[in-house]
Parts: structure tokens; sequence; C-alpha cells
């Protein structure tokens, strides 16, 4: 029996390089697994998976890549929230219910204040180009501009504290929890991200 050579190469030479190419599957995968262990460092870590799970193929494995992800996530929650409370501050009825009206009026206030901080927050992940010192003065930034988000989040149901019990507080106050949940794991995530590029 003869071999035609050529073939032969040819053949074996396919095999063994689709052989060490890995699946796009496989890439998939690994970068959700590598979301998800990422998330178990955050203090919501269920949510922090699911909400950041669709963005694997952007994300790879990249640390710094997941933490501006998570932070785009949070800004994107955080401006929803922030015109959910402002529709609701425009059709309050001052007079018959002033400390609702007030309280929605000062969450809506904090609300715009996080939002400029996490896009601040964005635009410096986005363009990160120091290393060293530089790389940790920018680092710093975000991770002061996020707790301060965090903060003004907190500030909005905070200022619900003395509002009697009724279908607006409850609404604001859960919903902006959950955006209070999506910004503490995307600053969980930029602060893991420092902690590994700043290893002295």
């Amino acid at each position: 029996m003869t071999i035609n050579l050529p073939s032969f190469f040819f053949i074996t030479l396919f095999f063994f390089t689709t052989a060490a190419v890995p699946s796009a599957s496989s890439i998939t995968r690994n970068a959700t697994d590598f979301i998800r262990t990422s998330c178990e460092t955050t203090q919501y870590p269920e949510l922090c998976y699911h909400s950041l799970a669709g963005y694997s193929n952007a994300v790879q494995q990249d640390p710094a890549r997941l933490a501006r992800i998570a932070v785009g996530v949070s800004l994107s929650r955080s401006k929803h929230m922030a015109l959910y409370v402002a529709n609701l501050s425009r059709q309050a009825d001052y007079e018959a219910d002033p400390r609702t009206a007030a309280a929605l009026h000062d969450c809506f206030t904090v609300l715009g204040d996080a939002v400029d901080q996490i896009r601040g927050s964005l635009k410096q992940m986005r363009r990160l180009t120091g290393t060293g010192e530089e790389l940790r003065f920018e680092m710093g930034n975000v991770q002061t501009w996020m707790s301060a988000a965090l903060t003004n989040e907190d500030t909005c149901t905070d200022g619900f504290d003395g509002v009697a019990d009724g279908p607006v507080k409850m609404a604001v106050y859960e919903r902006t929890v959950k955006v209070k949940e999506v910004t503490s794991n995307a600053l969980a995530l930029v602060n893991s991200f420092v902690a590994k590029v700043m290893v002295p």
C-alpha cells in the first residue's frame, strides 16, 4: 500500500494545528470561570456573576477589563435609578406629602452626584496609561470616586428613614439597594485589580 506523502503531511499538520487551538467554547468557559472566581471576592457574588457573565467575551481573563466593565454596569444602573427618582420627584405632591417629596429631591441630588463619580471612574479606567506611582494615583482616583458614589447611594436610602412607609418609599428603597449592591461589587473588583497590579 502506498501513502501519498503530501496528503499525509497536510492531514497530520491539520490535526496538530487544530488540536493546539482552544475552541471558542473553552475560551468562553474559561472567561466565565474567571468572572465567577473573581466575584467570590465581592459582597454579593451571585449578583456580581449574573450581572457580568454576559460580558465574558470582552473580559476574557483580564482583571482590568473586568473591573472596567463592572464600573460600566454600575454607571448604567445608577443612571437608570437617577432617572427613575427624577420622574417620581416631578410627580410628587410637596404639599400633601412634604417629607416624601423632600426625600425624593435629596435622593435625586445625591444619585446625580453618584452618577458623576462613577462616570469619572469609568473615564479614568478607560485611559489607564501609567505604571508604578502614576498608575497608583490613577487607580486611587477610581477607588475614591467609587467609594463616594456608594456613600451617596447610601445617603439616598438614609434620607427615607424618617418617612412613613408607603409605595414610593418602598420602591425607591428597594431599587436603590440593588444599585448599591452593584456599585459595591464594582468597587470590590476595582480593589481586587489594584491589589494585583500594586504588588511590590
